[in-house]
């Protein structure tokens, strides 16, 4: 790994800004890439989930800003009651973490896959001595005793790739994987309703056929509890609580030849879904982002229609009209604590000795090529953008494979990332100074 300040210089002759951030070691040497899995708590810490892809499961964590220091709260399989289950282990969370009434809300996933015809499955074959994969499970935790309590496991022995929460009215939405089913639980009567699949057979299906890439983030219209979803072909789905139902909306669809073209039933992409979206209150609307393009769009439930309102990707990246290498796009994408001032973590391209260095388009899921890591703020209303600059670590490396975000009071970012630690590379947490 490069050390000295020498990529920090070069980068300065490039950008005007440049962000120096502080890793943070939280004690599990095998910390492996996490998505979306990081929030702030109404205590004014941050929660987060260590991933793994072994056997060992992953680890929920906690920062204190106060006093600039981690913890590990728990381990996930401790909490799901499967320490000697010695079955395939809650590995990870893939989706952020919610509060509602001085409790979180955690939705577990698998992290130890089989390869099965070149891509990532669901394990059919178990290592020796361990059984197949449970099922994800939903989980609390309570900020003022302490106390963990296992609500739900999922049916079907599918792990939990999507969640989002209303947290007005207790709900929790979520999507399964490999196969994408759709799912309500309601905190209160403790019920879960599984609406099915939606989306072909989701990523467990034949690649050319039945395959879809899963939606990675959807949201709730607190005005109704409406929740809505993406496909890979483009599609919006609904589901109204009202009725209980779960349909395609007519008339809008995410198909813009500014996101470029896709075939939906191959891997490698995210299609044609949205990567990253949020409520916005004050329009009655929701922003999202279409992660390899790094296009704004805004859709309105009310109307049934998708504007694009800005590129927000890196200015080196609308430089040079390159999409993200990360073939997925990244979901680190929030509205921060003003409530009007959007946080993008995105990709900016690499030149060295003035050339553009191009990644591997071989390359199906992950990154295609090393990228520098840009923090972007735009705000809503002015509609102003702003690339901060780069990202690097204070010895002079970049951080990598980044997919989740959180900002603290005091503006700060935060993120999970990778870096080297005792030799080895571990994701674990980043904190970005303030750039507002």
């Amino acid at each position: 790994m490069e050390q000295s300040n020498d990529l920090i210089d070069q980068s300065r002759e490039v950008n005007s800004d440049v962000l120096i951030a502080k890793t943070y070691f939280s004690g599990f040497e095998k910390a492996h890439d996490t998505y979306n899995a990081l929030s702030t708590a109404s205590d004014g810490k941050v929660y987060y989930i260590l991933s793994s892809n072994t056997l060992e499961s992953g680890k929920l964590c906690r920062y204190d800003p106060d006093t600039d220091s981690t913890e590990i709260l728990a381990d996930l399989n401790d909490i799901c009651g499967e320490r000697d289950s010695m079955s395939i282990p809650q590995g990870k969370s893939h989706s952020r973490i919610y509060e509602m009434e001085g409790k979180l809300y955690i939705a577990t996933h698998v992290g130890y896959y089989e390869i099965i015809g070149g891509i990532e499955r669901l394990p059919v074959n178990p290592p020796e001595g361990y059984k197949l994969y449970p099922g994800g499970h939903l989980i609390s935790y309570d900020l003022t005793t302490g106390k963990f309590e296992d609500l739900i496991r999922v049916p079907g022995a599918e792990g939990l790739v999507t969640m989002t929460m209303d947290t007005v009215r207790g709900h929790i939405y979520a999507i399964s994987w490999p196969t994408g089913r759709f799912l309500h639980y309601d905190i209160k009567k403790n019920e879960l309703k599984d609406l099915g699949t939606f989306s072909g057979n989701g990523e467990g299906g034949v690649v050319g056929e039945d395959y879809r890439v899963l939606c990675r983030s959807i949201f709730v219209d607190p005005r109704d509890g409406s929740v809505y979803s993406s496909t890979a072909e483009g599609d919006i789905f609904k589901y109204d609580l009202q009725e209980g139902s779960f349909s395609k909306l007519k008339g809008v669809n995410l198909r813009l030849d500014y996101f470029g073209n896709y075939d939906p039933t191959r891997p490698g992409s995210m299609g044609y879904n949205w990567r990253k979206i949020f409520w916005y209150e004050p329009e009655g609307v929701a922003y999202g982002v279409h992660g390899n393009s790094g296009y704004l769009f805004r859709f309105n439930p009310k109307k049934s229609s998708v504007e694009i309102v800005d590129r927000i990707a890196s200015e080196p990246s609308q430089r040079s009209g390159m999409f993200d290498q990360f073939t997925y796009g990244y979901l680190g994408l929030i509205l921060g604590p003003d409530k009007e001032t959007i946080y993008y973590l995105t990709g900016g391209p690499i030149y060295e000795d003035g050339e553009l260095l191009r990644g591997d388009d071989n390359i199906y899921v992950g990154a295609k090529g090393l990228e520098n890591l840009h923090l972007v703020t735009y705000n809503l209303p002015r509609r102003e953008y702003k690339d901060h600059g780069p990202v690097f670590y204070e010895n002079g490396s970049r951080p990598t494979y980044v997919n989740s975000i959180a900002v603290g009071r005091d503006g700060a970012v935060y993120t999970l990332a990778r870096f080297e630690h005792n030799g080895n590379i571990i994701q674990d947490l980043v904190k970005i100074p303030a750039p507002l």
